[in-house]
């Protein structure tokens, strides 16, 4: 009896002791495999750090080289190519000279060329006025308040007050700036035509599939209060524009 509780107590604590090996074993292995985790997190990050930043500026750019001839991983032809590069020059020749990228585009370029030149060299003549005016207006106004009031210019003889020199070129200074803007703008007007012309005929197809017509018409005059505004008025009828876009 003695030598059965004997044993049993003996098979507990060995069973005991093996359980308690395992639990420490599997701890040791869940402390080596977090350790694994993050030598390999530190050397992922490591790696990430090693990249400088001119190998950074060179991977960005042969992405976007990339770009340039896979779309969507669809390696693109020759003739897509070129169409591209045609549509991005014409932009750009006109950003450095106005009315390059409308010759580039080809088309109406010879009627688009002079409006263009055309507008530059009025936005000129009318800035060179307006600043001939501000000059005028300073020059007088500073000479009056060097000499107490002193009239020089014949012209402004009749500006008695400073005030009105002072508003004079205010309004003078108002209208150059003015112009200087609206000139840019029609620079920058230029750029946005000769983009929009390029992706039109090399980007899309515009074939005679569509038509447009442009023509002189006659429209009922609803309101009759302006009748009498017109020479056709008495007819109840006024001039106008009609445009039919027909699609085959």
């Amino acid at each position: 009896m003695l030598s059965l509780r004997a044993q049993e107590q003996h098979t507990i604590t060995k069973t005991t002791d093996t359980t308690a090996i395992d639990t420490v074993k599997k701890k040791v292995a869940l402390q080596d495999t977090l350790a694994l985790s993050v030598d390999s997190l530190e050397a992922v990050q490591d790696t990430v750090k090693k990249e400088t930043r001119k190998e950074r500026r060179a991977r960005e750019k042969a992405e976007k080289e990339r770009e340039k001839y896979y779309y969507k991983d669809i390696k693109k032809d020759s003739a897509r190519l070129e169409i591209e590069q045609i549509s991005r020059t014409a932009w750009k020749r006109s950003l450095i000279l106005p009315g390059w990228g409308q010759y580039t585009n080809k088309g109406l370029w010879w009627v688009k060329v002079p409006i263009i030149y055309g507008g530059l060299v009025t936005g000129y003549v009318v800035f060179d006025y307006w600043q001939w005016y501000y000059k005028k207006f300073l020059d007088e106004l500073d000479y009056r308040i060097a000499n107490n009031g002193d009239r020089r210019d014949p012209d402004l003889i009749n500006y008695v007050n400073m005030e009105g020199l002072v508003q004079q070129k205010d309004y003078g200074r108002r209208n150059r700036d003015l112009t200087i803007l609206i000139t840019a703008g029609f620079w920058g007007l230029n750029v946005v035509e000769a983009y929009v012309d390029s992706m039109l005929k090399y980007r899309w197809n515009i074939g005679s599939d569509m038509t447009m017509r442009v023509r002189p018409t006659l429209m009922p005059n609803v309101k009759t209060t302006l009748a009498g505004s017109h020479a056709l008025g008495g007819f109840g009828v006024a001039p106008g524009i009609k445009l039919t876009m027909n699609l085959n």
